[in-house]
């Protein structure tokens, strides 16, 4: 490496510098984040570096923060907030060249400014567009952002925008362009153009494990018509065994009544502290200590076996919430009591 200027380096080159100057010991903890081929490439790049001037290592360094306090910006307020604070900081021209280099480098999602955006406003302006145009939007919002919208809508159309969630895959980095356009015209040019995985079973879950109860029954009951096979996949995935954590101890008390006390031990055996915790705090202590005591003499078991331990349980924990008996704390309205 023999450039005076910074600006002639290339990204693996910077990369590179960022790591001799760090040190060894910062290095070490960042290569273990870093791809197998990641990690030659810097390490053939490191290698073949002869000598840094001050004034690279000084560049790349102050370059290096400004992407880290743009990322930071962007996770505060969105993309339109880091360039106002960015543009009061470092200029107009070196805003913006920032923040290209950061969604170009770091792969900032699209619709990232949508997510300040109040839920019922974002409806008012969503609600009327195509079924496919609203799956696509709320597959890049958090849970609980489409969650408030999705059940907003008319009955008609959750399930729909439901299904086109669960079966979304890939989406053309022009069709996301178009409709990212149409919310934020001006912030259009900075979207990332790999093409961008969103949407599918897992995104449905999560939002569905978020939505109140009435606007989940719904959806679930239209797809087990529509689309049986989705349905089953996605109810399987629903409330998770550590979601138990959940439930306040009065539910998990009524829950433990119905439950089989080897399926308890066997479900607690590949349960993590937090859920342990919770279990034995709601029974008696000499319950608590013959389930321990069984955990102990059945030594290792199979993976398999604790999941269907824990599945059944979560099957009394569904039960129980649609008899009304118990109240999962989620989001919408499942905490209002009439």
């Amino acid at each position: 490496m023999a450039s005076s200027s910074a600006d002639s380096l290339s990204g693996l080159q910077k990369a590179a510098v960022l790591l001799i100057s760090l040190g060894p010991e910062k290095s070490s903890k960042i290569f273990k984040h870093l791809k197998e081929d990641e990690i030659e490439e810097l390490t053939l790049e490191i290698a073949n570096t002869r000598t840094i001037t001050p004034q690279i290592k000084e560049d790349v360094i102050n370059e290096f923060y400004q992407v880290c306090l743009a990322q930071q910006y962007i996770a505060e307020g969105g993309i339109g907030y880091a360039k106002e604070l960015l543009e009061q900081a470092l200029g107009s021209d070196k805003a913006v060249d920032v923040i290209s280099r950061l969604t170009a480098s770091l792969q900032v999602k699209p619709f990232e400014f949508v997510k300040k955006t109040d839920a019922s406003q974002l409806l008012n302006f969503i609600q009327d567009e195509h079924p496919q145009t609203i799956a696509l939007i709320l597959s890049y919002l958090s849970a609980n952002q489409a969650s408030q919208i999705i059940g907003a809508l008319p009955p008609d159309k959750q399930a729909d925008v439901a299904r086109r969630i669960a079966k979304m895959d890939r989406t053309s980095p022009d069709i996301v362009k178009e409709v990212e356009k149409a919310l934020e015209t001006k912030l259009s040019s900075l979207v990332n153009q790999d093409y961008t995985i969103v949407g599918g079973v897992d995104a449905i879950v999560e939002i569905l494990n978020t939505v109140d109860r009435t606007t989940e029954k719904h959806i679930m009951e239209t797809l087990e018509v529509d689309e049986p096979e989705l349905a089953d996949e996605i109810r399987k995935k629903m409330f998770v065994f550590e979601d138990i954590l959940l439930l306040d101890d009065r539910a998990i008390q009524r829950v433990l009544r119905d439950v089989d006390n080897n399926d308890l031990a066997m479900a607690l055996k590949g349960a993590n502290e937090d859920v342990q915790s919770a279990i034995f705090r709601n029974l008696s202590k000499r319950l608590a200590a013959m389930i321990k005591e069984d955990m102990e003499f059945m030594g290792p078991v199979r993976m398999k076996d604790v999941e269907e331990a824990q599945q059944k349980i979560v099957s009394v924990i569904r039960k129980l919430e649609d008899a009304g008996e118990i109240v999962i704390s989620r989001g919408g309205g499942d905490e209002i009591v009439v």
